[in-house]
């Protein structure tokens, strides 16, 4: 089996490996899998492999090939969700200059402009998965970015709450697949110690948008044009938007297959790079014995009601932030300028959080202390007095350390699924469920409670105490997965404490699998990595706490 090949193995070995553990078991994987679950539908990127035969590469080659995917894939992922997250706020910042005044909005019709795209996007969700796996990934982003761009854009002639409820109803059907599609090209296209930073870099476009929108926001505030300030936010990011897809879907691939940045060897090389993760590429065969899994397998349920528990204090936040920051006493374009600081500041601490994870191989501590930053200052802004507007401010920005929670959290979750169909399907639900959450969020800011919003502080609260339970509970379920995984491997006469290669450096990964070989138990390790089998079926999977 080929990997990669280091030039000079005599000076690595003595190379220090994190986290090494003692070797059990010996001789290689031989896994009988059951042949219901094995070669129904060879995973995709695999035909490269078989075309082109067994390859083998050197780390700068490895390098090299990164370099090209980072640039060409994660780019383009970047700078649209970028977009899709100032389309999000657009509507709060267009509350701050005057909409619900401008469109008579009463009652809770404002919130219900927030929940709305995400009620849709829950409702096509099942659509979205089905497309992810049968067509072309790159073909069916672009198309639904042209989609919203031309809804936020209409958003601008709209003077009625029936009027921006269907605008922003269509908004949210056709942002829907985005998230879910990065999310799938990220697993197709990286190993998982990669997957952290790249699903930060296209995550952290939330904290982007937060500080680019609210300048844009200024600006476009201060234009004397014949349109209200509200009118031209909308239409300046649509029409960016739209002008953005030549770009998007010139640089996007569907696949690796697909991938004109990469010669046939680069995209062998790109194949085998993956072989670590044990979760395949991409197959284009739906397969009902994975729906079945997924449904039956309480890691999908437990992602599922974490991403609720942050979906529901950050779309009920992203929607009324800029009102709570205006009761504190501030003005519209002051508290527009506000938002730039909250966002410079979890962008900071994502970053910093990626970074110690990737350093400890570990997520779950750093996430679990992430929630409790939101908590502390949810608590402030519920009891600091109302006549201290630079303490309030203050809490605020602590309560805005919710940010990375999702980007971390999607992180994870994408790691330890494996099969095309599986991973779909739970990222289907995952999605429905933080759909859910969004819907809910907005409710519970009720509008008699301005500018406090105790309701809401208190629904939030209660979601992120709930988030670090959850937590706490998923570390201990994936350490009891790896120990069963552990015992499946001994009986098949494999290497039972077999580390993961998946989530160690180049050099690391290198130095450990010749110490493998030297032991006589590296030809055989990874054998099912294309097999399209699901994690609880690979006897080569680890799970990643």
């Amino acid at each position: 089996m080929a990997h990669p090949i280091q030039q000079q193995q005599d000076d690595n070995k003595d190379l220090e490996i994190s986290h090494v553990e003692a070797i059990g078991g010996g001789g290689t994987t031989h896994a009988p899998i059951d042949d219901k679950y094995l070669n129904h539908a060879e995973d995709d990127a695999a035909k490269i492999l078989r075309e082109t035969g067994p390859v083998e590469y050197t780390i700068d080659e490895d390098r090299r090939v990164l370099r090209k995917i980072d640039l060409w894939v994660c780019f383009p992922m970047l700078l649209t969700y970028t977009l899709v997250h100032l389309d999000k706020s657009s509507l709060s910042y267009a509350a701050v200059f005057d909409l619900k005044k401008d469109t008579h909005l009463k009652g809770e019709q404002y919130s219900w402009l927030g929940s709305i795209v995400y009620l849709m996007q829950l409702i096509v969700q099942p659509l979205s998965a089905f497309a992810l796996v049968k067509l072309p990934i790159g073909w069916w982003v672009t198309a639904n970015v042209f989609g919203w761009g031309i809804c936020l854009s209409c958003m601008a002639a709209c003077h009625t709450w029936a009027g921006l409820m269907v605008t922003r109803a269509l908004l949210g059907a056709f942002e829907a697949t985005i998230a879910p599609s990065f999310i799938a090209m990220t697993q197709m296209f990286w190993r998982r110690r990669e997957q952290t930073y790249r699903n930060t870099a296209w995550l952290m476009s939330s904290s982007l948008a937060g500080l680019f929108g609210p300048l844009l926001s200024f600006g476009i505030g201060h234009v004397k044009s014949g349109i209200k300030p509200y009118q031209g936010i909308f239409l300046f990011l649509g029409c960016i938007t739209i002008a953005l897809c030549p770009l998007i879907y010139w640089m996007l691939p569907n696949d690796i297959a697909s991938a004109r940045f990469l010669t046939q060897r680069e995209k062998a090389i790109a194949v085998e790079r993956l072989r670590d993760n044990n979760t395949g590429t991409k197959t284009s065969k739906w397969k009902w014995d994975q729906v079945r899994e997924a449904f039956t397998d309480p890691k999908t349920w437990c992602w599922s009601l974490m991403l609720s528990c942050m979906a529901l204090p950050s779309s009920g936040i992203g929607t009324f932030g800029t009102l709570v920051t205006k009761g504190f006493g501030f003005n519209s374009f002051d508290t527009i300028l506000f938002q730039i600081p909250a966002s410079a500041l979890t962008l900071t601490f994502l970053l910093a959080g990626t970074w110690t994870i990737n350093k400890t191989k570990l997520r779950f501590p750093v996430v679990a202390i992430f929630t409790l930053f939101p908590i502390a200052g949810a608590v402030a802004l519920l009891y600091v007095p109302r006549s201290n507007p630079h303490a309030l401010l203050g809490a605020y920005y602590v309560t805005m350390l919710y940010t990375p929670l999702q980007p971390l959290v999607y992180s994870w979750a994408n790691m330890n699924a494996a099969g095309t169909t599986k991973q779909r399907v739970v990222g289907g639900i995952m999605f429905i469920f933080q759909c859910a959450g969004n819907v809910a969020g907005p409710q519970v800011y009720l509008d008699d409670e301005a500018p406090i919003y105790r309701t809401g502080l208190y629904a939030d609260l209660a979601c992120w105490c709930l988030l670090f339970v959850l937590i706490c509970s998923m570390a201990v379920y994936l350490k009891y997965l790896n120990r069963r995984q552990e015992k499946k491997r001994e009986r098949m006469g494999g290497v039972a404490r077999k580390l993961d290669t998946s989530i160690m450096t180049l050099e690391e990964a290198a130095a450990y699998k010749a110490q493998l070989a030297a032991n006589g138990d590296g030809e055989d390790i990874n054998l099912h990595a294309f097999d399209d089998l699901t994690d609880l079926h690979n006897p080569d999977f680890h799970y990643v706490l």
